[in-house]
Formats: C-alpha cells, sequence, structure tokens
C-alpha cells in the first residue's frame, strides 16, 4: 500500500486477549498494511504491536477507533480531541451522542460503524 494511502490507527481499549474485537481490528489494520497504535488498560502485545497503557502522544494520528463502552469514555473526551484526528470511529456497543457532540464541535467527525467491515469493504 503507498504511503499516502495509510491512516495511522489508535485502537482505543486495545486487549491482549485474542477473541476480543479490539484485538481483531488491531490484527486487521496491520493486515491491511495500516500503522496502528494500540492504547488499552493492560500492556501485552498484538502480534508486534505493543499496547500502551494511560495516553500517550502520538503524532499524526488520522483516525481514533473505540473499542471502550461510553461509560468509560469521558476520561479520554480531551485526550482524543487533543490528537486532532479527523475522525472517530464509534464501534458498536460504543456509540456515545455526548461525544458525538463534543467531536463535531472540534471539527473531528464521528462515525457511528463497525471498523472491521469497513476494512473489510474497502472502505476504510
Amino acid at each position: 500500500m503507498p504511503l499516502a494511502d495509510r491512516k495511522k490507527t489508535l485502537v482505543l481499549g486495545a486487549s491482549p486477549n485474542p477473541v476480543r474485537f479490539s484485538h481483531k481490528a488491531v490484527k486487521s489494520l496491520l493486515r491491511h498494511e495500516q500503522e496502528v497504535v494500540a492504547v488499552g488498560f493492560k500492556e501485552g502485545l498484538i502480534v508486534d504491536e505493543e499496547i500502551q497503557v494511560g495516553m500517550p502522544h502520538i503524532e499524526d494520528v488520522h483516525t481514533v477507533s473505540i473499542y471502550i463502552g461510553s461509560s468509560r469514555q469521558a476520561d479520554y473526551y480531551d485526550y482524543i480531541i487533543s490528537l486532532k484526528p479527523k475522525r472517530v470511529i464509534f464501534n458498536p456497543g460504543t456509540v456515545n451522542p455526548e461525544f458525538m457532540g463534543r467531536l463535531k464541535q472540534a471539527g473531528i467527525e464521528p462515525i457511528a460503524e463497525c471498523m472491521l467491515v469497513l476494512l473489510n469493504e474497502e472502505d476504510y
């Protein structure tokens, strides 16, 4: 994939547990040759990608893909907005109208979709 087509994606809620959708998402992004930053609550590895904990400063994030429920998202509002992504994908079970409104006000596109489907349909 040409570098110009790569979208650095931060997966929030990344898990070392292979049955979790966040784990599958990181693996799928890597298979699709996207640059991935995995951020979760537990350190670990997904393929060769280290899961970072906390709120690491990451440059040039194109997309944030959320895999944490709305009740845990408030702590990350300012962090995600500070990354200045072009879009934030709310995967099934994570849709949060309050946060989506804040993102729109910040000029960031909120998308309520399944990132795995977007990748598989070549619509990422």
